[in-house]
C-alpha cells in the first residue's frame, strides 16, 4: 500500500539536442531521493508532459521506475486528458507507475457531475491508485468543496492547487476524510500541512530537496523558519512560466546538462535565475 505522505518531487524532463536526456533525468531523480523526497512525480506540468510524444513518455517513466525501485519509493505519473476516453487510454499507458495523477478535465469545463463521473471512470479502468489533480487556474474549472469531497469518494487522494488558502481548501481539509490531500502550490506546502494535508507535490524540491523534505517534517518553530526562508526561492522559480527558471538553475548547478524547454515555453530572464540561485538555502 502506498503512503502519500511527505514531499514528492515533481521532476523536470531534461532535453539534450531536442531529445529526452535520460542521463540527466536519472541524476536528478536520484538527487531528489537522496535529499529525502518521499517519492517522484514524472510527467506532470513541471515535466512538460503535454509536449512529449508517447514514446518519450515511456522513456521518462522507464528511467524513473528504475530509480524508484533502487530507492524503494513510489513513482507517480501524470496523466489525464480533456476527454474521458483519452484519459483512460493515457492512464493505461502509464503502467510503469505506482499511482496516477489525473488532472481535472480542462478547457471544456464540464459540469460537476461530469467531473465526478470522469474520475470514477478513470479510477475503475486501472488497478493502481488515482490521485485527482485539482488546478483551476490551469484547467478553467473550479470545484467547490462539496464536489472535491465527491471526487475523493471515487479516487485515492487529491492534489489540491487552488492558488490560495480559500474557503474550499479549509472545508476540504477540515472534512478529515482519511484520504490524502497533497498540496500542489509550493508556497502553500507548510500552511496546508498544518491544516491537515498529508504532504505535497513540489517542483521546487528538484532544486532544494533536503529543505523541502525537512519542511514537510517540521511542525515547530523550525518549520515556520523554513517556510519563510523558502518563499523567496519559490517566488523566483515561478516568476516565469514553469519550468524555465527551474531548469536553468538545475543546469547552472550541473544537475542536468541543458536548460532547454520546448516551445511555446522559452528561456528565462537571467535575473530570475540569479535571484533563485541566491535564494537557495
Amino acid at each position: 500500500m502506498i503512503v502519500f505522505r511527505g514531499v514528492f518531487a515533481s521532476l523536470v524532463t531534461p532535453f539534450a539536442g531536442g531529445e529526452v536526456d535520460e542521463g540527466s533525468l536519472e541524476r536528478l531523480a536520484a538527487r531528489c531521493l537522496d535529499g529525502g523526497a518521499a517519492g517522484l512525480v514524472a510527467l506532470g506540468t513541471t515535466g512538460e508532459a503535454a509536449l512529449l510524444t508517447p514514446d518519450e513518455r515511456i522513456r521518462v517513466l522507464s528511467v524513473c521506475r528504475t530509480v524508484c525501485d533502487e530507492y524503494g519509493v513510489p513513482l507517480i505519473a501524470g496523466a489525464g486528458a480533456m476527454g474521458t476516453a483519452a484519459a483512460i487510454a493515457e492512464a493505461r499507458e502509464s503502467f510503469l507507475a505506482d499511482a496516477l495523477l489525473v488532472v481535472v478535465p480542462y478547457y471544456l469545463r464540464p459540469s460537476d457531475d461530469g467531473v465526478v463521473e470522469h474520475f470514477a471512470a478513470v479510477a475503475s479502468s486501472v488497478k493502481m491508485p488515482v490521485i485527482a489533480y485539482n488546478v483551476p487556474y490551469r484547467t478553467g474549472k473550479r470545484l467547490a468543496a462539496e464536489t472535491l469531497l465527491r471526487v475523493l469518494d471515487v479516487v485515492a487522494g487529491i492534489k489540491h492547487c487552488p492558488g490560495a488558502i480559500d474557503d474550499d481548501t479549509l472545508a476540504l481539509l477540515a472534512a478529515d476524510t482519511g484520504k490524502p490531500v497533497l498540496a500542489g502550490d509550493d508556497a502553500y506546502l507548510y500552511p496546508m500541512m498544518r491544516l491537515g494535508a498529508s504532504g505535497g507535490v513540489t517542483a521546487s524540491a528538484c532544486l532544494a530537496p533536503g529543505a523541502f523534505a525537512e519542511l514537510a517534517r517540521s511542525w515547530d518553530e523550525r518549520g515556520r523558519e523554513l517556510h519563510g526562508a523558502l518563499l523567496p526561492l519559490v517566488d523566483a522559480l515561478f516568476a516565469e512560466p514553469s519550468p524555465s527558471v527551474l531548469k536553468a538553475c538545475l543546469a547552472e548547478l550541473g544537475v542536468i546538462d541543458d536548460p532547454a524547454v520546448r516551445a511555446p515555453l522559452r528561456a528565462p530572464r537571467p535575473e530570475n535565475v540569479e535571484r533563485a540561485l541566491k535564494a537557495l538555502p
